[in-house]
């Protein structure tokens, strides 16, 4: 009798004789961190309300070759009250993928979506970590919906090809 253990070998392997797909973060990194408080130490001073925050999010994939690819997740955060800039920061935080087993009409929402996702945390901390040590409270940035990115991006692209073509 066959063991639960073999079955799901056996399925995995080969019934179906393709390779099971495989999404492998290979490596992370910090590609460019900046951060600026020009008026500090008089920006770092206590108000009374809450200042203005802007974070602006935007996501890059490059191949490296056939399975591999080098995803860049920007994150910029700039915080101001009246018309004085508290804060800048700016993050592109990278990691490196192997992506094998997918349907090419997969590849993108992978790319753009997935891999963005699995440095998003990373990347939270990071910023976090930043507006701490340069005397202000921890920026914690909210999740971001990806797969809402990723949609936006492809009707925009599509938008612009419709009025090139015109």
């Amino acid at each position: 009798m066959a063991s639960n253990d073999d079955a799901a070998t056996g399925a995995a392997n080969g019934n179906g004789n393709q390779a099971q797909p495989s999404l492998n973060v290979l490596a992370q990194y910090v590609k460019d961190l900046s951060f600026e408080s020009p008026g500090a130490p008089n920006s770092l001073r206590g108000r009374d309300k809450a200042p203005g925050i802007a974070i602006n999010v935007n996501v890059n994939a490059n191949p490296l070759s056939d399975k591999q690819f080098d995803v860049n997740l920007t994150l910029n955060a700039k915080a101001s009250f009246d018309q004085e800039v508290l804060f800048n920061v700016e993050l592109v935080y990278g990691g490196v993928f192997a992506i094998s087993g997918f349907p090419q009409e997969h590849m993108l929402p992978i790319l753009f979506i997935e891999c963005p996702r699995l440095l998003f945390p990373f990347a939270r901390q990071i910023i976090a970590d930043a507006t701490r040590n340069g005397g202000f409270p921890p920026l914690m940035l909210d999740p971001i919906d990806f797969a809402q990115m990723f949609q936006q991006r492809i009707a925009e692209d599509q938008a612009a090809s419709k009025v090139q073509v015109s």
